[in-house]
């Protein structure tokens, strides 16, 4: 009895320790991630996020189905992540689609896709040698509150190997899902203005770009013709927006239009500048000719720019890390060839810098950029993008020839001349041009030194523009037409806006570094059949020997 009875107390103590570790746990919330790389542990700005999501949000992911091995790491990734953010927010509900299981209605669901911009990869599959064709569709959607937002799963890194893709991609997949979550649970709260009247680009140029930044930010256009008449309701207007965006200008602006843009910066306006001090179009060689003839242009901002602590050059950067064009060789008529050539006076920039509007990005085009040269006045400057080191500036004016592909140069011809910034960030308090000068228009509130700021200027105004096709509709941004590669120039300007723009850190979680170790599949082949019997075999073999001691010893005790 009082052995039944101490049990007894056991097992109501043990029920009272659970029952107050359960109620201990209903109120402290806590995940433990194990991982070295701390893989599974949400930011803090991505737990801000979820925590906005009051209503329920459903998330479908389009990877579901046979996959190749890359893609069942990049699902096993997004399922695992997507479940640490259930964790944190029962709203958030998700599920697995195979957009291919049903063969009668996969046309239908891959159009559907397709009219919603999602667009699958095709693939190759190598197993043990033999190939095959794989349909992928790495595409989430998220839905809340009749809003819907597209999540790109797999990155594109020009170049890159698809195992590559992969380990990129999920080191971006936490950024990916909580920016579609803010998008789509957050109001548009910041202000665009798209700057107008000095021959900027037409918005069918910059359509991607727009359609993009639409998504999360209030966007119009502001033309400073006005100026001329009414400067002041002019400045007022404009500091109502939160960004203003200069692409591509082509004609000189007023000093009083200078003043304005001037007196929006000192004020906290945020400036996204993409500046051409060189005419030169691509346009102009694809005649009978094969030349252009590319001189400087002047846009009166030189002061402006330098007052703030940099130089746009009217040079033009010629780089050996150039960009595919292709070039008819041959006869004319049907003997007519199309070659590969290396184009040189359009850059492919691979950033080096570890900065988050940077890092994990790929290859970015150029096209006749400009150099920057970076001025000490006490303003903070991060190069965002360069040349490579074999590059070098070519003085203007000069002529542009389509037959200098065919020219042959060497390493000696870079010597210490690489590495030319071709974007800047400039961070800090910045004082105005117009600091003790005669004013263009009377201003009543003119500041001539700012609060914390912070601009990014770019010698390129074609880096936001997008080619239309043949029936004159914008293509993706950085989608290169002519040599059909796609550049990271969309998700480089998103992410300029968002840092800008950003207040909720949402451009840091870009940070994160994970070790993601992938099979080598070479090596796997290679040991084939002994890998098959480490994995299948042995195991097979423990289970075997383990039960035959277990039988003899179960038979030698009890048979005594």
């Amino acid at each position: 009895m009082p052995i039944k009875n101490k049990n007894l107390k056991n097992v109501l103590f043990t029920i009272v320790i659970l029952l107050i570790a359960n109620g201990i746990g209903n109120h402290f919330f806590h995940r433990f991630d194990l991982t070295k790389d701390k893989r599974y542990t949400l930011s803090p700005t991505s737990l801000n996020i979820i925590k906005q999501v009051q209503n329920p949000l459903s998330i479908k992911v389009y990877m579901q189905g046979d996959l190749p091995a890359e893609f069942k790491r990049l699902q096993q990734e997004t399922k695992q992540l997507l479940e640490e953010f259930q964790a944190y927010n029962t709203n958030i509900v998700f599920e697995f689609v195979d957009p291919l299981e049903n063969e009668d209605a996969s046309m239908d669901n891959i159009k559907d896709l397709y009219r919603k911009g999602l667009t699958p990869i095709n693939i190759t599959v190598d197993d043990k040698g033999k190939q095959s064709q794989a349909m992928v569709f790495p595409w989430a959607i998220a839905v809340y509150d009749n809003k819907e937002v597209n999540i790109p799963l797999l990155k594109n890194i020009m170049g890159a190997t698809t195992t590559q893709k992969v380990i990129g991609s999920v080191q971006h997949l936490e950024y990916s899902i909580a920016e579609a979550l803010n998008k789509v649970t957050k109001a548009k709260q910041k202000k665009i203005a798209v700057i107008k009247g000095n021959g900027e680009l037409q918005d069918i140029l910059m359509a991607k770009f727009l359609l993009q930044v639409r998504e999360s930010y209030h966007i119009g256009p502001f033309t400073l013709d006005s100026v001329a008449k009414s400067p002041i309701e002019s400045l007022q207007a404009l500091e109502k927006y939160d960004l203003a965006v200069i692409a591509k200008p082509t004609e000189t602006f007023t000093d009083a239009e200078k003043q304005v843009l001037d007196q929006f910066i000192i004020n906290g306006g945020k400036t996204l500048w993409l500046i051409d001090q060189v005419s030169a179009e691509m346009d102009s060689l694809y005649d009978s000719s094969g030349a252009t003839l590319a001189y400087p242009k002047d846009l009166n901002l030189n002061d402006m720019f330098f007052k703030y602590g940099i130089r746009i050059n009217p040079d033009l950067v010629k780089d050996e890390q150039g960009s595919p064009i292709k070039l008819a060789t041959g006869e004319q008529g049907s003997a007519t060839q199309f070659q590969e050539f290396n184009w040189k006076f359009a850059p492919q920039v691979y950033p080096n810098s570890l900065h988050p509007i940077v890092k994990n990005l790929g290859g970015i085009k150029f096209d006749f950029a400009n150099p920057i040269d970076t001025l000490k006045n006490g303003i903070k400057k991060t190069i965002l993008l360069q040349s490579s080191q074999y590059s070098k500036k070519i003085g203007t004016p000069t002529e542009i020839n389509l037959n200098s592909v065919a020219e042959e140069t060497s390493p000696n011809d870079y010597l210490n001349k690489g590495k030319i910034p071709l974007s800047v960030l400039l961070e800090g308090s910045f004082h105005s041009m117009f600091e003790n000068r005669v004013l263009p228009f009377e201003q009543k509130t003119f500041q001539p030194t700012g609060k914390e700021n912070k601009m990014i200027v770019i010698s390129d105004g074609d880096l936001i523009k997008n080619q239309l096709d043949k029936n004159f509709q914008p293509v993706e941004l950085g989608y290169d037409q002519r040599s059909g590669n796609l550049y990271d120039n969309k998700d480089f300007l998103i992410n300029c806006v968002n840092y800008l723009l950003d207040d909720t850190g949402l451009i840091n979680i870009r940070s994160k570094d994970l070790d993601l170790p992938l099979l080598d599949k070479e090596k796997v082949y290679e040991n084939y059949t002994r890998t098959q019997i480490l994995t299948i075999g042995l195991p097979i073999l423990i289970l075997v020997l383990f039960g035959v001691v277990f039988t003899f010893l179960r038979k030698r005790k009890y048979s005594k």
